[in-house]
């Protein structure tokens, strides 16, 4: 049996993948919420197709990932093979698109619909994770302890239906970013007890082992997160000054004597609530 370890770089691999899982559940969740405060339609669906990239991408394949360059073997070498790595990223956005779709493309979301989104959301958690493995080329054959690829699946799934039900019942930031911790710690746990249900037996006669190393992979992942983060942070911002700038021309109207157009009851940019019963 090979002897495995998760950190052979230290705690700096599991602090860096905690921290990139934070990041995209956050600009997911954050989304998601957003998309939560527009009416049904092409522009929603548009959020909800940005938090299932951020989410998806960042928050889980990219955790996965770079978690992944602190596992060695004793004995093997440890390469990937490219189509299936990016099958487990494809895999990761396409199926946790779903699920944020199942509760974020409706008017009331209810308990069923968020309970059947976590299920998509983290069974798509655990399809990448396990996608990502079967990429992996080592000098050996394994073994798997199913108790260990079932509570990982199980983790995955109960942090998902949490945090969306955190995300969908309320909007405040700091729900928002309790939710994505909560999220990234799973996503971390699920990885980490999934690669847990993996043993290694060596080839007796040493084998070649090809494919790409893990750290080959670094540069486009940082690329990709930058462009996240552009991207979602550019079109939060920019929804923010055009929703405040709709909110101030209601006012407008609304103190001008015009009956027309009522204040908009949406919460602000700032927190707090726009209440046409005080004008």
């Amino acid at each position: 049996m090979a002897h495995v370890t998760q950190t052979q770089y230290g705690w700096l691999t599991p602090t860096l993948a905690y921290m990139f899982s934070f990041l995209g559940c956050l600009l997911g969740l954050k989304a998601m919420a957003r998309a939560r405060m527009i009416p049904v339609g092409g522009r929603r669906a548009r959020w909800l197709a940005l938090a299932a990239w951020a989410l998806g991408g960042t928050g889980i394949w990219v955790m996965h990932f770079i978690a992944i360059v602190g596992f060695s073997i004793v004995g093997s070498q440890v390469r990937f093979d490219l189509r299936i790595t990016l099958a487990s990223w494809l895999t990761a956005i396409v199926v946790v698109g779903f699920g944020l779709f199942i509760v974020g493309y409706t008017v009331r979301p209810t308990i069923p619909k968020i309970v059947i989104a976590g299920v998509f959301t983290g069974v798509g958690v655990a399809a990448m994770h396990y996608t990502g493995m079967a990429a992996m080329r080592m000098d050996g054959t394994e073994t798997w302890n199913v108790r260990l690829i079932v509570a990982s699946v199980l983790i995955a799934v109960v942090a998902a239906i949490v945090a969306l039900w955190f995300t969908v019942s309320v909007r405040r930031t700091g729900a928002v970013v309790g939710a994505s911790a909560i999220m990234a710690f799973a996503v971390c746990a699920m990885h980490y007890t999934g690669m847990a249900s993996m043993t290694l037996h060596l080839h007796a006669v040493p084998t070649e082992v090809t494919g790409f190393q893990a750290v080959t992979f670094l540069v486009p992942i940082f690329v990709f997160v930058l462009v996240v983060v552009v991207v979602l942070g550019y079109a939060l911002l920019n929804s923010v000054s055009e929703d405040d700038a709709a909110w101030l021309d209601d006012l407008e109207h609304r103190l001008a004597g015009s009956t027309d157009t009522p204040v908009a009851q949406q919460p602000s940019s700032f927190g707090f609530r726009v209440d046409q019963d005080r004008f």
